[in-house]
């Protein structure tokens, strides 16, 4: 009988961290995730996609790298005096159940000194870093205008 109740708690212990696992494994989710071409070859370019968050706890996108790019960083544009400002952004958490929009003329990826001229229909990946240190890796979608 004994034997019987130490299987019952191994399994209640057990399926209690692999509840709790499942959690930590959380991560947000990034959509319609995109990259606007620009009309003349430049050294900069921008991406845009929505980050939601389905997890049970707040996330922070502090940092995003690609093998695409020689660097990436989170930059916002804002209206100033009637002048638009773009700055860097550290962090941008996200609350659990609600969403951050990367969008044109807001909060959107810097993407700098591309390792090779991209086209209209190229798939770059671009890595988003997570304040707890994970990673997210997006594939975005070079294209010439807003889908």
């Amino acid at each position: 009988m004994n034997r019987r109740i130490e299987t019952l708690c191994l399994s209640a212990l057990l399926m209690s961290g692999a509840c709790t696992a499942s959690a930590a494994e959380c991560v947000p989710v990034a959509k319609a995730a995109w990259v606007r071409l620009p009309p003349v070859a430049m050294p900069m370019m921008a991406g845009f996609a929505r980050i939601e968050n389905p997890c049970k706890v707040a996330v922070s996108i502090v940092g995003a790298e690609s093998l695409a790019f020689d660097d990436v960083s989170l930059h916002e544009t804002r209206e100033e005096n009637g002048v638009s400002r773009m700055r860097e952004v550290n962090a941008l958490p996200i609350a659990p159940g609600k969403a951050a929009e990367l969008k044109p003329g807001g909060l959107h990826l810097m993407l700098h000194g591309p390792y090779q001229p991209l086209v209209a229909g190229e798939k770059p990946v671009i890595t988003l870093k997570l304040a707890d240190g994970r990673s997210l890796p997006v594939v975005f979608e070079v294209r010439k205008s807003a889908p």
